[in-house]
């Protein structure tokens, strides 16, 4: 049973949200130790029934465009693959491991192919093992592949691939808990600031109750711009839909099948047992309501199996087994986190906008908040190219590898 109140009138810190990045920031607060504070997670439903947290396909890549977006992904690849160590040498914390089929991004002319090879000059700068591909070597290496509109793939098979998200959100939500980390499945409906207008003093909650705290932190998905506006914060993040299928392939490929993405818009990736897992959107992507998981039906038909049957002929006949409509927390100024304190409202902070790779990018990202509320900088990555104030100043970070 799930508590729904308080045990507290005050907390050093509240954490709105108990998805995958709240959980993050309240097990890298616990286990801190030069943080002693109290910490509440106000988690409105704790079923995660619809948070994009529970509708991921739960893969990572270290294929970005950016130095630090790539760092980002390797500690999280480096916290998948040691996690037991991280988490104290807890018997009880299973070995996880990263499938690491890479991703393959596939350019059909020479924009895209010019991009490719960019960033694959930032990646191995940065440790990551990209490699570039012509089109004979990738028929070669992925025989199944329709390649006669290629010009350049790029892949990395080294910690980029599927790995166990709902497992490692499971154990920080459980050690936290352990720890001392209160949560309670409440929701917050108003934030308050204190006379001076330079704070948030306390929030309210949905049971009535008025708790005081020290810092708060906006993890609530793609509902961060409603949070932030109980504030009186303008945030540019909004919920855009993103399907999934999970389909099984009448004659299934022979080897693993990297996380493909097309030029047309759809990516696919191996699954397991002959059964593969797609998605894509529509060209019309605008924001939706936080409930709405409509299935776009003529969206398989008219665009996504076509694309797969045309790249994989082997696709052509395929049955799909479940399919499920999830929410990007898109940041529609530059498809980037926004992270850090609020300009004027320094004890307001954010961690959002991860627009669509918050998974991969959430131990660095709780590991970063947690430094932050604790000592008031970032000690293990650098993350104030995040910060709001680029938002302030109209200085968009260009992220070319957005799927």
């Amino acid at each position: 049973m799930n508590a729904k109140r308080p045990t507290q009138q005050s907390y050093d810190v509240i954490i709105i949200g108990g998805a995958i990045m709240g959980a993050s920031t309240a097990w890298f607060l616990s286990d801190n130790d030069d943080f002693d504070g109290s910490v509440l997670v106000v988690e409105r439903d704790m079923s995660f029934a619809s948070a994009s947290t529970s509708h991921t396909n739960s893969c990572m890549r270290q294929q970005f465009s950016t130095e630090l977006n790539v760092k980002i992904s390797q500690f999280a690849a480096d916290f998948v693959k040691n996690m037991r160590s991280y988490m104290g040498e807890d018997d009880r914390i299973p070995d996880l491991k990263i499938q690491s089929f890479g991703y393959m991004y596939l350019a059909d002319n020479e924009d895209f192919a010019r991009v490719l090879r960019e960033n694959q000059k930032v990646q191995v700068s940065a440790g990551a093992a990209t490699q570039l591909m012509t089109p004979e070597q990738i028929q070669a290496a992925y025989p199944f592949y329709n390649v006669d509109d290629i010009l350049l793939g790029s892949i990395n098979l080294v910690d980029e691939g599927y790995w166990d998200g709902a497992t490692v959100n499971d154990w920080w939500r459980r050690q936290s808990r352990e720890r001392g980390v209160e949560w309670i499945e409440n929701e917050v409906i108003a934030i308050n600031r204190n006379a001076a207008d330079t704070q948030v003093e306390s929030v309210t909650l949905a049971s009535g109750e008025v708790i005081a705290c020290g810092q708060v932190v906006n993890a609530s998905g793609p509902r961060a711009a409603r949070t932030a506006q109980m504030a009186g914060i303008d945030v540019p993040v909004e919920p855009r839909k993103r399907y999934t299928w999970v389909f099984k392939a009448e004659q299934p490929l022979d080897r693993e099948l990297p996380l493909t993405i097309d030029p047309a818009g759809v990516h696919v990736r191996e699954h397991g047992g002959g059964t593969y897992q797609c998605g894509g959107h529509s060209d019309v992507d605008p924001a939706v309501g936080f409930e709405d998981h409509t299935m776009d039906h003529a969206l398989w038909e008219s665009h996504i199996w076509p694309t797969l049957a045309t790249r994989i002929p082997q696709f052509e006949a395929i049955k799909v087994q479940s399919e499920w409509a999830g929410h990007y927390s898109m940041n529609t100024f530059d498809h980037n986190a926004i992270m850090g304190p609020h300009t004027a409202l320094s004890n307001f902070i954010f961690l959002n906008g991860f627009s669509g790779h918050g998974l991969q990018q959430s131990p660095a990202m709780g590991r970063g908040t947690a430094e932050w509320l604790t000592y008031g900088e970032y000690r293990s990555l650098d993350l104030t190219p995040f910060s709001y104030k680029r938002i302030e100043d109209n200085r968009p970070i260009i992220e070319k590898a957005v799927i």
